[in-house]
């Protein structure tokens, strides 16, 4: 089976757009499978190159280092690296997800959605797994798949899940395509909301007969359009099945549709639902995501670094009742924070603390709109600790759910996440 991932690049000039993770797992694959191909590396980094041997391949960096594409048959592209402002042949392009998906797209449950894909494919991977089922996580998690790829036989299903970096540049859809939400994000990426929304909808664009897309109610347009067979999780009926919503590890009207989707998803791939409801109450959520860190000197703390857009900070502050501090802010993607204003303006917390590009942004529309709530700004984390050292008291609740993602000083959400409970079990 795996020769047939290799098919589209036999016999051509092979070159890796960026040499992160997931550029090193196709470099491995390549240089297994396929020793004799002319292959050459671009990544902007020159220090990401330094360990490439430049007698064997073919190494470009610095600002141009794409301009080398004009010399190559196929470029695979990671996800990391955007084509938004570069001048470069987009039918030459492929990716993992792409060669991967055209040789074993039955086997795949993808996972898509501005927020919860990683929460929803984690929990169908866990209810498979402890149903007994043959099966694989892999994808945005952190998983290149091209690493697991000797490790499927027949029978494995593959939970894959899939960012629109992944999915931008595909021909083939999964067996079952799992959408969740389309909101505002990454456009720094893809240039306009229009072009990034048209990279979720891959998902389901190349499915046939015999696939399944997996919808939340409000998206369900796009599947008549496209005339794809379809399962909208929201208005799924689960009354039969007596679920105990209340005592589920995952808490919220969010996470409730992300449980929905995920048994949803699994029915659409053949497994009864029966068969899976004993193991949803066995789940353990995924580290920053409206993540409880503790009690300290009396202050309620929660991490939700993960949430980088308006509605999923909405939806923390919708689980997580009388936050007294909420720490907003980070790097300005240009995505509009209106939803949050809004929310705020109805709902006045006693203190929010605001950081970066993004946090002038929100400052400025919280003043527009007149709002109510006392406002700070913070430089650091360590400066937003000692605002709330000299305001809090016994009792309050402090969340962190930036609505802005992290590039501006930190690597990425999780770091961002992981200073803030250090602050927090040292407050």
């Amino acid at each position: 089976m795996i020769d047939s991932v290799f098919r589209r690049l036999r016999g051509k000039k092979i070159l890796i757009a960026g040499f992160g993770r997931e550029g090193k797992s196709t470099l491995n694959l390549l240089a297994e499978f396929m020793p004799h191909a002319i292959v050459g590396v671009a990544d902007k980094n020159e220090s990401a190159l330094q360990c490439l041997d430049n007698k064997r391949y073919n190494i470009y960096s610095g600002d141009d280092y794409l301009d080398a594409a004009d010399d190559y048959d196929i470029v695979i592209k990671t996800p990391g690296i955007s084509v938004k402002d570069i001048d470069i042949d987009l039918s030459k392009i492929t990716s993992q997800t792409d060669l991967f998906l055209e040789a074993f797209h039955s086997h795949v449950i993808g996972v898509t959605g501005t927020k919860g894909k990683s929460t929803t494919s984690t929990l169908i991977y866990h209810l498979l797994k402890e149903s007994g089922k043959d099966v694989i996580l892999a994808g945005n998690i952190g998983i290149p798949i091209f690493d697991c790829i000797s490790n499927i036989n027949r029978s494995t299903i593959v939970v894959y899940e899939l960012s629109a970096h992944q999915l931008q540049f595909i021909n083939r859809s999964p067996h079952v395509g799992v959408l969740l939400n389309v909101f505002e994000e990454h456009l720094d990426h893809f240039g306009t909301f229009e072009k990034y929304k048209d990279a979720k909808i891959n998902i389901m664009r190349y499915m046939d007969d015999n696939d399944i897309a997996v919808l939340n109610n409000r998206l369900s347009f796009t599947a008549e359009s496209m005339q794809t067979r379809y399962v909208t999780f929201e208005s799924y009926n689960f009354d039969d099945y007596n679920l105990d919503w209340e005592g589920m590890p995952l808490q919220g009207e969010h996470n409730k549709l992300n449980i929905k989707a995920a048994l949803c998803a699994c029915y659409s791939f053949g497994i009864a639902i029966d068969e899976l409801l004993p193991h949803l109450k066995t789940f353990k959520p995924l580290e920053h995501r409206q993540e409880y860190v503790g009690t300290f000197k009396g202050v309620k703390f929660y991490n939700d670094s993960i949430s980088t857009i308006p509605q999923a900070t909405v939806a923390a502050l919708q689980t997580i009742k009388n936050v007294n501090f909420l720490l907003l802010g980070g790097f300005d993607r240009g995505i509009d924070y209106q939803p949050l204003i809004d929310f705020l303006k109805e709902n006045p917390l006693q203190y929010v603390l605001l950081t970066g590009d993004a946090g002038n942004t929100i400052k400025g529309l919280l003043q527009t709109a007149g709002y109510e709530g006392k406002v700070f700004d913070y430089e650091d984390m360590q400066s937003a600790f000692g605002i709330m050292k000299k305001h809090s008291k016994e009792g309050d609740v402090c969340l962190l759910s930036p609505a802005a993602a992290s590039y501006d000083r930190y690597k990425n959400f999780e770091e961002r996440g992981k200073v803030f409970k250090e602050f927090a079990e040292k407050f």
